[in-house]
């Protein structure tokens, strides 16, 4: 199952692509023999500003068919091994992609939200959206560790 990270923004060379780098690599070496992975990530930037024009963009990388998770503040607070199983249920389901979808800095327009699957959200503290995939890239890896049994997620 290839996992899509559609995001808006553009990454500069520094410590936050170092870790998403990092993580994105791990992940997709632990997800191999899993059926999970690889990550594509799909870097967007809007022209306009303003969140309707970066759903646009967002709905032209997200695949047709795909699961669609986005990560937003109203979102459900899930564990880290609850969001490992429900990547194992996609997978097993037979879904062929899955796009998790940052918005910019005011977030996710509320007709693309509507559309999710599942929204997640990474607390009730509002993180940088340069952050934020810091942090899934993070638990992507550590989705990967948990279902593989790996000492790297302790409880």
């Amino acid at each position: 199952m290839r996992v899509h990270l559609c995001v808006i923004g553009r990454l500069r060379n520094g410590p936050e692509r170092i870790l998403i780098d990092d993580y994105l690599d791990r992940f997709n070496k632990a997800g191999r023999g899993m059926g999970l992975g690889p990550v594509v990530v799909h870097e967007l930037e809007a022209k306009k500003s303003g969140m309707a024009d970066e759903a646009t963009l967002l709905r032209r990388a997200i695949p047709k068919g795909a699961i669609l998770i986005t990560l937003d503040e109203r979102g459900k607070v899930i564990s880290s091994p609850d969001f490992a199983h429900r990547l194992a249920e996609y997978r097993d389901q037979g879904r062929g992609d899955i796009a998790i979808v940052i918005g910019g800095a005011d977030g996710i327009a509320p007709d693309l939200r509507k559309e999710a699957d599942f929204s997640i959200s990474l607390g009730k503290m509002v993180w940088p959206h340069m952050l934020a995939r810091v942090m899934i890239a993070e638990q992507l890896y550590r989705a990967a560790s948990i279902l593989n049994n790996s000492p790297y997620h302790r409880v």
